[in-house]
C-alpha cells in the first residue's frame, strides 16, 4: 500500500506560544507543481487582537532593555537559525525555490541577522545628537522606540523578505505582529520556532498567516499599532494603509525592495520606526562654574 503523506500543520504564533486560530479555519496552499505544502492556520482579527495584546505586554520590557543585550539575542537568533539551515533550505526548496538560491537565501538571513545585531548598540550614537542652542541649557536628541510596529511582510518572499522586515524594527526596541506571506508561509512559522528556541521574550515577534484581505484591516486600524511596515508596492494596500493610519497618526513606511540585495540593510530600516525625543537641561552657574543637572 501506498503510504499517506502527513502534511504538517502550521500553527501562528502569539506571546510566545503556538496556538490554532481562534477561528479554527485553515488552508492548502500549493507549490509551483501544484503540491500540497501543509495545513496552514487562516488566522482571524480576533487573532490580531491577541497578538497585538501580546505585544503590547512585552513592549516596557524589551524597549528598555540594554542596547548590547538586544544585540545578543539578535545574534542568538542567527545562531539557531544557522543549526536549522538544512531544514529552511528544503522548505524553500518545497515552495519551488531552486536549491543553490535557497541555500543562498537561508545564509543571507543569517548574515542579515548579524548585520541588524551589530547595529542594535550603534545606531543611537550615529542617530542622536547633542543640538547647539543660544540658551543656557544642554539640548539633546535621543532615537526611541516607536512601540508596536504591524508588519505586513514580502508577499513573494518566504524567508528573507520576512526576517528583513523583522530585524530591524525589533533591533530598535519595538514589537511586532507579523502577516506572513499568504502563498509562502512555510518558513515564518519555521522561523518562528527558531524565536521561540532563542532568548527572545514572548511576544516581541508575533507571527500570523493567512488572508491579507482579512487581515490588514484589523492590524492597521488597530488603535494600540503604532506604525505600519509594508513590504510590497500595491497602490491599493499603499492607500488603504495611509488612510486607516491616519485614525491613531500611525507611521506608514512602504518598502519596494529586492531583499536578496545586499543595499536592503541599512540603518535607516531601524531609525524608520524611532520617536526622536529631545531634552532640554539648564545649566545653572555656581562661583562661577557650570553643571548641569
Amino acid at each position: 500500500m501506498e503510504r499517506l503523506e502527513i502534511l504538517k500543520t502550521y500553527k501562528i504564533y502569539i506571546g510566545g506560544k503556538f496556538p490554532r486560530t481562534e477561528s479554527g479555519r485553515y488552508y492548502s496552499p500549493k507549490n509551483p507543481k501544484g503540491e500540497l505544502l501543509g495545513n496552514i492556520c487562516l488566522s482571524s482579527r480576533k487573532d490580531v487582537r491577541n497578538a497585538v495584546v501580546a505585544a503590547r505586554k512585552a513592549y516596557g520590557d524589551w524597549s528598555e532593555r540594554a542596547d548590547f543585550n538586544r544585540s545578543q539575542i539578535l545574534y542568538r537568533i542567527a545562531e539557531m537559525l544557522e543549526g536549522r539551515k538544512a531544514q529552511f533550505i528544503d522548505e524553500l526548496i518545497v515552495q519551488g525555490v531552486s536549491q543553490k538560491a535557497a541555500k543562498q537565501e537561508v545564509e543571507l538571513t543569517i548574515d542579515r541577522l548579524v548585520y541588524y545585531a551589530g547595529w542594535c548598540d550603534k545606531y543611537k550614537q550615529i542617530q542622536s545628537s547633542v543640538n547647539p542652542v543660544s540658551s543656557s541649557h544642554f539640548n539633546f536628541s535621543v532615537q526611541e522606540p516607536t512601540g508596536i510596529v504591524g508588519i505586513i511582510a514580502d508577499a513573494n518572499s518566504s524567508l528573507i523578505g520576512l526576517v528583513s522586515s523583522i530585524a530591524p524594527v525589533i533591533a530598535g526596541g519595538n514589537t511586532c505582529v507579523v502577516l506572513a506571506s499568504e502563498k509562502l508561509p512555510l518558513c515564518a512559522i519555521t522561523f518562528a520556532e527558531v524565536i521561540n528556541s532563542s532568548d527572545v521574550p514572548g511576544g516581541v515577534v508575533n507571527i500570523l498567516t493567512g488572508k491579507r484581505t482579512e487581515l490588514i484591516s484589523p492590524l492597521t486600524t488597530h488603535m494600540d499599532v503604532n506604525a505600519i511596515f509594508y513590504s510590497g508596492k500595491e497602490t491599493e494596500i499603499i492607500k488603504e494603509l495611509e488612510e486607516s493610519g491616519a485614525l491613531n497618526l500611525k507611521r506608514i513606511h512602504s518598502y519596494d525592495e529586492d531583499w536578496n540585495k545586499e543595499s536592503s540593510q541599512n540603518l535607516y530600516f531601524i531609525t524608520d520606526f524611532q520617536e526622536l525625543k529631545t531634552t532640554w537641561h539648564p545649566i545653572e552657574n555656581v562661583g562661577g562654574a557650570s553643571s548641569s543637572y
